[in-house]
């Protein structure tokens, strides 16, 4: 079974190497809070800025929840993020797709594109997970350009 992979985009007015930093650098910042794993929100997202850095929540306590990994770092072009979570939405360190991010120069500003690959490893659950997929990344980006947008303006 072969499931389509999710991809959504979204143009933000800041130039590539602006558009990575506030993707990969202040995820908090723009992530919808309500969109945690742990059991208490998260008062900051970590992308460790390497290739095999964790991305992780943190509560106000300083408790770490784990998403996944950094695959590949490549600022300002190309960022893939091993997602670790399952079907369930809870860390499992033996599972594994990807969260590619490619940034795209468009005028003045950056193309930012998202493709959550092999959706089919979540096995039976992934006809019904990927709208949900869908609509949930469509929501993050829209916030994401709506950070970058303020950033812009400050």
């Amino acid at each position: 079974m072969t499931i389509a992979p999710v991809v959504r985009s979204v143009e933000v007015k800041v130039p590539p190497a602006r558009a990575f930093e506030l993707f990969a650098g202040h995820m908090s910042r723009w992530w919808h809070e309500g969109h945690h794993i742990a059991p208490t929100p998260f008062q900051d997202i970590v992308v460790e800025p390497r290739e095999g850095g964790r991305w992780f929540e943190r509560d106000a306590e300083g408790n770490e929840c784990e998403w996944g990994k950094v695959l590949e770092w490549d600022p300002p072009r190309r960022l893939v993020l091993g997602w670790q979570l399952g079907a369930d939405f809870k860390y499992d360190p033996d599972f594994l797709n990807e969260v590619e991010l490619a940034f795209t120069p468009a005028g003045s500003g950056t193309l930012v594109t998202l493709t959550h690959h092999n959706l089919q490893r979540f096995g039976d659950a992934a006809d019904k997970l990927a709208p949900s997929l869908g609509e949930g990344w469509a929501m993050l980006l829209g916030l994401y350009r709506d950070f970058s947008t303020e950033e812009t303006a400050a």
